[in-house]
């Protein structure tokens, strides 16, 4: 366990991994819409905790020494309007970035942060933005010509610190705990909980009438039903999800179990049958559309399957 104030920068050595031949995560026009981030959409969660809503929630935790901002929004744009935000909440002179995953709406928006921000993140997360996050922003790119706009230019730099369980910042007046459990979404999924509050930022971990994304053999199934059990553990008063509606309470967390769960055993059900993967991922996406039509991202309801079908035993 890393404890981190603002007077400690430890600066952990990380070796850059040469890109490599990567599964491009699916991304589909089919997933959530992706408005740019706008400054009225502030809202307070609770005594140091904001959320800036839109695609993606970006979380501010403020301290009366230093602020964490969790995600940057896509591209330097976005990148800029939440820098706005956290000039207009900000008490102390420090400023903290992280990350929940590496994908392009959650890490493209940095070069807008000062070059003083202190960026923060777990390993593993760090070894996937290396191999993934420049086929993913080709992905994005790709849907739409506002994306292009956006993710022109960008560049990443190394963090200023590496953890790979968890991390503790003392923001003066409030604590965030960043820690990692193992895959579930992505390999790196970073979960952040102030603990004062009793606020969890899960990434997209837990979300509201999402069909939750598995996008390639990184993604785990039995990680994320572990995830759940873990931060279900902590009782949070206020839960605030990446993506959809910006805050939930704990409840969510049993609802997200429970679809999964259903999921898994379905899936499993149709692998016992002899069913193909192909056939299987047609059929759940089918029975699912027709149970929830208004959720978002249903295209990615196969992938989950496809996880069933890899990780069962």
């Amino acid at each position: 366990m890393s404890t981190l104030n603002h007077r400690s920068r430890a600066r952990f050595a990380f070796v850059l991994i040469a890109a490599a031949t990567f599964l491009i995560p699916a991304v589909t026009k089919a997933q959530l819409k992706q408005p740019l981030l706008v400054d009225e959409n502030l809202k307070r969660v609770s005594d140091h905790v904001y959320v800036l809503e839109g695609f993606p929630n970006v979380v501010f935790v403020i301290g009366s020494r230093a602020t964490l901002v969790v995600d940057t929004g896509l591209g330097q744009r976005n990148g800029e309007t939440v820098m706005r935000a956290e000039q207009k909440l900000a008490k102390g002179p420090i400023l903290y970035l992280t990350t929940t995953h590496y994908h392009s709406e959650h890490t493209t928006g940095e070069q807008a942060f000062p070059p003083n921000t202190i960026l923060i993140r777990n390993t593993v997360q760090q070894e996937e933005m290396v191999k993934g996050v420049g086929a993913h922003m080709d992905a994005f790119r790709k849907m739409s010509a506002q994306n292009m706009d956006l993710l022109q230019n960008i560049k990443f730099r190394q963090p200023d610190v590496l953890f790979d369980r968890e991390a503790k910042i003392d923001l003066g007046g409030v604590t965030a705990r960043l820690f990692y459990i193992g895959p579930a979404h992505t390999k790196g999924d970073e979960l952040i909980f102030v603990e004062e509050d009793s606020v969890l930022i899960p990434g997209d971990i837990v979300q509201k009438d999402i069909f939750p994304i598995m996008p390639n053999a990184d993604a785990s199934m039995k990680g994320w039903l572990s995830i759940l059990d873990n931060i279900e553990a902590l009782h949070p008063k206020f839960i605030v999800p990446d993506h959809g509606v910006s805050v939930v309470d704990a409840s969510q967390i049993g609802t997200e179990r429970a679809y999964l769960l259903a999921l898994q055993a379905r899936a499993l059900e149709l692998k016992k049958q002899g069913i193909s993967v192909d056939d299987a991922g047609k059929t759940i996406t089918a029975e699912l559309k027709a149970k929830n039509p208004d959720w978002p991202n249903p295209n990615n309801i196969a992938g989950e399957v496809t996880r069933v079908y890899e990780q069962s035993q």
